[in-house]
């Protein structure tokens, strides 16, 4: 637990009980499949067709989501808090 952040609330997943993921996969394949054969009219336009499309493309923040890193903050924090005291040490002993 750190000293100046706040813990975050645990994650709500729920899983569905009565939705077959596979099957509707495979529905949406078909539909896609038919649209590109003109055997279906276009579809309607939907926020949630475009929705992550920009993360997906770069590189850098793809794979940093992907493996879980975070940013180098605490790294950060760490090497500031030991250049102080260094600096503070060097002060009071004259050294600077």
């Amino acid at each position: 637990m750190g000293m100046f952040t706040m813990q975050k609330p645990r994650g709500f997943h729920h899983n569905y009980i009565y939705v077959d993921e596979r099957k509707e996969k495979l529905d949406k394949m078909k539909e896609d499949a038919k649209r590109e054969l003109g055997m279906a009219p276009p579809k309607e336009f939907s926020p949630e067709d475009i929705r992550g499309k920009i993360f997906a493309q770069t590189k850098h923040v793809r794979r940093r989501r992907e493996s879980g890193r975070k940013p180098a903050k605490l790294g950060i924090l760490i090497g500031a808090i030991i250049l102080l005291i260094w600096l503070w040490h060097a002060l009071s002993n004259g050294i600077i």
